[in-house]
């Protein structure tokens, strides 16, 4: 038998991939196709929406009194270049295959089936915990601004977090009203982000400016303080996870102190990688989805490292609040308005972070729908606004509900660990694709590859190693659970793998 003559093989492995021009195709399906309405500019203000969260306004102060000191800016900048190495890996991805998904997708063209669900399993619960957190964070900025001019909540209506309160009904009805926007439509969610972000942005450069005029250089002496070990044994199960396994101890403080804090301040960045779940919604992905991962990234990462040196210049990082140490230093300077608009800011800014975590996952709960690892219903869009509205009102709904009766607690640092692990697949099927497919036309390439997607994987797991064991072992459950929903349903009903066996007959 000639070679062409042979029956076609069966894809039915779990690390069968599903090719890019498949993955494209299905996007031209009328039931199943999104509406191209997103440009460069709208990404960017997507991803600027959902990074600056309450991040900028605590845990620079946190990081600057417990970790770095002054060198807090050094550990912002860290972190912002390993969140770089990973945003030169998606641009790739997201300008190859501008398809709905983001890093689940991306694994699907590269590496195969088993991992695809595994980074859509762990996309999933990451969205979905960080939208209830930011949920309940809101909540506390809103109410504590209700408080300042006499507005009182019944107490049982304030959630978990406050004294005799139950279910936190402004976290539960803000992720409703933002659940109705996405049913909407992009574009309606595009404006509304781009007035929050305007403002939001807006109220940073306020609180910049004004701090400039209150620093004292003395506070930047020493700019890095001399290094101290953290008390602690290493079998408690909050220690980092390098910790746990080698006994080394990260230091607070001094040169390495200012890796410990870059493992910390990584939650600020966290979101940036959402940004390519919109890929699919962009009028030109090739051009503008690189434009606009690197550019959020960038205008954060200059934020960030600002506000970093304002705070730690106004007062010096031993006196440091916690809990709220851009208003209090500003009280500290006896500017106490200031604290006011920092709050306004806060409370303002975290809709749209709530409202673009909960874009990306409905958008990769949708790619797997329609690639059949989930429930086919729910890869339909809507006939008028072209939108997955039954992931999105589905997952709104589930999620009004946990952030009504949901404390904020450790569980946040599981949005770390699974971001992080999104950047080590991405970066590895940047890698695979590239030696697979060198055919494809990259629009974007990642640069110095396999050099920089190797530098990806090393930095990402080496923060990885920072986080608790308990972090770990939390994500290892869930993990394990998405491992078990795979072989009971998304391996038998995959199209791909249905595909491969009508292949044979």
């Amino acid at each position: 038998m000639s070679t062409d003559q042979r029956p076609p093989r069966a894809n039915t492995g779990m690390f069968r991939t599903k090719s890019v021009e498949q993955s494209i195709r299905d996007t031209e399906e009328p039931e199943h196709a999104l509406r191209k309405s997103l440009s460069a500019w709208d990404l960017t203000v997507f991803g600027v929406g959902v990074i600056i969260g309450t991040g900028i306004f605590v845990l620079t102060g946190k990081v600057a009194k417990e970790n770095a000191g002054p060198a807090t800016a050094l550990a912002f900048v860290a972190a912002g270049i390993v969140c770089a190495l990973a945003a030169l890996c998606y641009a790739e991805f997201a300008s190859t295959v501008p398809v709905a998904g983001s890093a689940y997708t991306f694994a699907y063209a590269s590496i195969g089936e088993l991992p695809a669900w595994i980074i859509g399993w762990d996309l999933v619960l990451e969205f979905a915990l960080g939208t209830a957190v930011v949920a309940v964070g809101w909540s506390g900025y809103v109410r504590s601004l209700m408080d300042n001019i006499g507005w009182h909540l019944p107490a049982a209506l304030e959630g978990p977090d406050a004294p005799g309160g139950t279910f936190d009904i402004l976290a539960f009805l803000l992720v409703l009203v933002l659940t109705v926007i996405l049913v909407l439509g992009m574009k309606l969610s595009a404006r509304i982000t781009a007035v929050v972000v305007a403002i939001k942005v807006t109220v940073v450069m306020i609180v910049i400016v004004a701090g400039l005029f209150f620093i004292v250089g003395d506070n930047y002496k020493p700019f890095i303080p001399p290094a101290v070990t953290p008390e602690g044994g290493g079998s408690n199960w909050d220690s980092p996870l390098v910790q746990l396994l080698f006994g080394y101890e990260p230091t607070n403080f001094g040169v390495m102190g200012i890796f410990t804090a870059a493992s910390i301040v990584f939650f600020a960045f966290i979101g940036f990688d959402v940004v390519a779940t919109a890929a699919e919604e962009t009028k030109l992905p090739q051009r503008d989805m690189p434009r606009g991962i690197l550019g959020s990234l960038l205008i954060c990462t200059v934020l960030y490292v600002a506000v970093a040196l304002v705070v730690t210049g106004m007062q010096h990082y031993t006196e440091l609040s916690v809990s709220a140490p851009l208003a209090d230093a500003f009280k500290a300077a006896g500017h106490p308005f200031y604290a006011g608009v920092i709050s306004f800011g806060a409370a303002v800014g975290l809709t749209t972070v709530c409202l673009i975590l909960l874009l990306g996952q409905t958008r990769v709960f949708f790619a797997m729908s329609r690639d059949g690892l989930l429930p086919r219903f729910f890869s339909v869009t809507h006939p008028r606004f072209k939108t997955p509205y039954r992931p999105t009102i589905l997952l709104g709904v589930v999620i009004a509900i946990v952030a009504g009766f949901t404390s904020i607690n450790e569980l946040a640092t599981l949005v770390n660990i699974g971001t992080l692990f999104a950047f080590v697949m991405v970066a590895a099927g940047v890698m695979v694709l590239r030696r697979t497919r060198p055919d494809l036309h990259r629009a974007f390439r990642t640069p110095w590859v396999p050099v920089l997607p190797i530098l990806s994987i090393a930095a990402s797991l080496w923060l990885m190693l920072n986080l608790p064991g308990e972090t770990w072992f939390r994500f290892a459950v869930w993990m394990a659970i998405g491992i078990v929903v795979y072989f009971l349903y998304g391996r038998r009903h995959s199209r791909l793998g249905r595909e491969g066996r009508d292949a044979l007959y």
